[in-house]
């Protein structure tokens, strides 16, 4: 990655828990969405109806474990793996990888976010 390839978003001071900023990327609008003081970058084009997935709610994604036959699966909330619904439809999508949740085999593309002296930019390479 060169400095060339990175497109300055804004200060990190300018945004708060949930926000949102949306950047031009090589010719593709790109959602920056800082999720407890992380932030992600994914394609604002859902991959079902071409919806503003970037404007959508995040969550946590619902994971659950396999106890035994007979028994109810034990749901949870991961901490650690934020996800993203589009506003249109409620297409689901990991802000880390992309993968969209009923179909791994989807993949909204993403991109890299580089924190440096204090502002924020995306890598225009996707990841």
């Amino acid at each position: 990655m060169s400095d060339a390839d990175l497109i300055e978003v804004k200060s990190k001071a300018e945004f708060e828990d949930g926000d949102r900023e949306l950047v031009e990327v090589n010719g593709a609008e790109v959602g920056v969405i800082c999720v407890g003081g992380e932030f992600h970058a994914v394609r604002n084009k859902c991959l079902h109806d071409c919806g503003p997935v970037a404007k959508g709610q995040v969550g946590k994604k619902l994971v659950g474990e396999f106890v035994e036959p007979g028994k109810r699966v034990e749901k949870s909330y991961a901490d650690d793996e934020p996800i993203i619904s589009c506003p249109w439809h409620g297409w689901s999508y990991d802000l880390e990888t992309g993968e969209q949740l009923a179909d791994n085999d989807l993949v909204l593309p993403t991109y890299d976010v580089i924190v440096e002296d204090g502002v924020v930019y995306v890598d225009g390479q996707q990841t």
